[in-house]
């Protein structure tokens, strides 16, 4: 049965499924099923307290502030009628149950029933008085450090100014309103309260009721390894939970048979594990051996030892270098490989120790590979680029010391001898740096001799060395023809190296081309890389020796076996890859062969 995708929740959820874990585990059913109800009301009710506490402050300001413009409105028509002292404002201020102050144009204050008029400062700048100036009336809500608490004020403009009064200004605290909006506050609180807990009870009940089958099922699953679940879904009291109980029956009926395929594997893995060459070894999370085959105890040298889950990975491994590789795939969560020469044997082990969880501190599957044979191998081939190079060294070396003796005098003929040693000292150099690049064979291929590209034309790369091999060309009655590209490109490349492996490829082609034949070395500009090419009319190469012709020490079996080391094409073939580029060759017996090798281009 295919796995459903994994869903995916929105990035905004994130806050809220860190209570997924404690909802899934630690509550039972019923509390996940009657927490949500709960949950509702609750946010109903405090909701609409909210909401109607909201209300009821806004209906009941309106109301208070419709009121004091009515009884300014008045109060300006008592103004025009009669005028005002300290003592009819305060009784006005004691009929209208309202604060009352009368400012003047300039926004001194010329009266106040709560405070001394002539203390109080300039009302110009209050927000009411502003408003009025623009609209005749206005309001504000504020705090008045006069009274000490919150008050609504509306002030009323009067153009005729009667006794100098320009403003009245009435005002009311907000205190009645506060204990209203409490006392609705309060009610709803109590309300909230009992239809929580109502809606509790009558949820934990309805989730009791839904979840009693689900629990007896429970029980009658956990009775199935015990051979006590004939009966299981005929336990179950409505249909959902039937259908389940006879799912885990069918359920309980595959895994038996599962279990019996997974032993029959098991023997078969156990059989393949007794027979490879290689060590396999599995530790569990707290570093015990819980499998280790033949082959891993016989390179760990401990056949004496088992793996009944009781021995410890550090009785097993004398090599610290293993036990450093396990413990830091063990401590990191992520795989770790080593290669390892234990100390007095001849043997070379390559170990990778690689956790099973893909997690920190979880079990882990060392495997252990024996590369003796392979390191005695590379031990050989090294002797023996070393000996040939040691071998060549020596008459390079006279030969140099020849030249330098007949430069220095002894030959009849002083032009022509000059022109003569010239020609045998550039090939004495030809060679020592040959013999240099064979010596640095390992480091190419082991990436430690490195490379420096820099810009360079074609023509450099190519010309020195056909011009250098054309006369040896010659002498085999060979034509050796150069093609560069029209447009002058550059490319990244360590010249000496690829003039090397131009070198390599022109004398191999004249190596194998019978007298008479023809050889031509080609560039062309592809893309961001430049092909060079060495295109010969010879004996051509089989087509089962075309795969192997680049590796170290190669040498076909037919015609193409002739003298040399067999260490050319695998120089070029890393020279030409440590550039960033591809080498290949196209070949038919007796048709010639053409070998292919490409640059990258220089940016800008």
């Amino acid at each position: 049965m295919p796995r459903s995708p994994r869903r995916r929740w929105p990035p905004t959820w994130k806050p809220f499924l860190r209570w997924r874990p404690f909802l899934r585990w630690r509550l039972p059913l019923r509390w996940r099923l009657a927490l949500p109800f709960v949950a509702v009301v609750l946010v109903t009710m405090v909701g609409l307290s909210l909401y109607l506490s909201q209300q009821i402050r806004e209906t009941r300001q309106a109301e208070y502030e419709a009121r004091l413009q009515a009884e300014a409105r008045l109060l300006g028509s008592w103004l025009r009628a009669a005028p005002y002292t300290q003592t009819t404002v305060a009784g006005w201020a004691s009929a209208l149950g309202a604060r009352v102050t009368l400012i003047g144009a300039d926004g001194a204050v010329l009266a106040d029933s709560a405070a001394d008029a002539a203390t109080m400062e300039n009302h110009l700048g209050r927000p009411e008085v502003q408003q009025a100036l623009l609209s005749s009336m206005g309001s504000s809500i504020r705090y008045s450090t006069t009274l000490g608490e919150r008050l609504l004020y509306v002030a009323l403009y009067l153009p005729d100014r009667p006794d100098g009064v320009a403003f009245v200004r009435l005002a009311l605290p907000l205190s009645e309103i506060a204990a209203r909006v409490a006392e609705l506050q309060n009610a709803l609180l109590l309300a909230t309260a009992v239809a929580s807990l109502l809606i509790v009870s009558l949820a934990f009940l309805i989730a009791g009721w839904l979840t009693r089958p689900l629990r007896q099922l429970v029980a009658d699953v956990r009775a199935l390894p015990a051979g006590q679940g004939a009966t299981l879904a005929q336990s179950a009291s409505y249909d959902e939970v039937r259908d389940l109980a006879a799912a885990f029956q069918a359920m309980t009926s595959e895994l038996q048979a599962r279990f019996d395929s997974l032993a029959q594997e098991r023997n078969k893995l156990a059989t393949v594990l007794s027979h490879l060459a290689d060590g396999v070894l599995i530790t569990d999370a707290t570093g015990r051996v819980t499998m280790a085959n033949p082959a891993a105890l016989r390179l760990l040298g401990s056949e004496s030892k088992g793996e009944d889950g009781t021995t410890a990975l550090d009785e097993l491994v004398s090599e610290p270098h293993i036990f450093s590789a396990w413990r830091q795939a063990r401590q990191t969560g992520r795989p770790h490989e080593a290669m390892i020469e234990p100390a007095g044997k001849d043997t070379m082990l390559h170990v990778l120790a690689s956790p099973l969880q893909n997690a920190p501190f979880g079990p882990v599957l060392l495997v252990l590979q024996d590369l003796s044979q392979v390191r005695r191998l590379e031990s050989v081939r090294r002797d023996f680029i070393s000996n040939i190079s040691h071998e060549l060294r020596t008459p390079l070396a006279s030969l140099k010391a020849l030249v330098e003796t007949l430069r220095d005098g002894a030959i009849d003929e002083p032009e022509v001898a000059s022109d003569f040693l010239q020609r045998m000292e550039v090939e004495v150099d030809a060679l020592t740096q040959m013999v240099q690049e064979l010596l640095e064979l390992s480091r190419i291929e082991s990436g430690q001799a490195p490379i420096r590209p820099e810009p360079v034309t074609l023509d450099e790369i190519l010309s020195g060395p056909v011009e250098r091999l054309r006369l040896q060309a010659e002498r085999a009655g060979l034509s050796l023809d150069l093609h560069l590209p029209p447009e002058d490109a550059l490319v990244l490349a360590d010249l000496e190296r690829i003039k090397q492996v131009v070198t390599n490829l022109v004398h191999n082609a004249i190596k194998f081309t019978p007298s008479g034949g023809h050889i031509e070395v080609a560039a062309r500009v592809s893309g961001s890389e430049v092909i060079v090419s060495v295109a010969d009319t010879g004996i051509g190469i089989a087509a089962q020796d075309m795969p192997r012709v680049f590796e170290r020490f190669y040498k076909a079996d037919r015609a193409r076996s002739g003298g040399g080391t067999g260490l050319g094409l695998a120089i070029a073939k890393h020279v030409v890859q440590g550039h960033g580029g591809r080498i290949w060759v196209e070949s038919r017996e007796g048709k010639g062969s053409t070998f292919y090798f490409t640059l990258p281009l220089a940016q800008g």
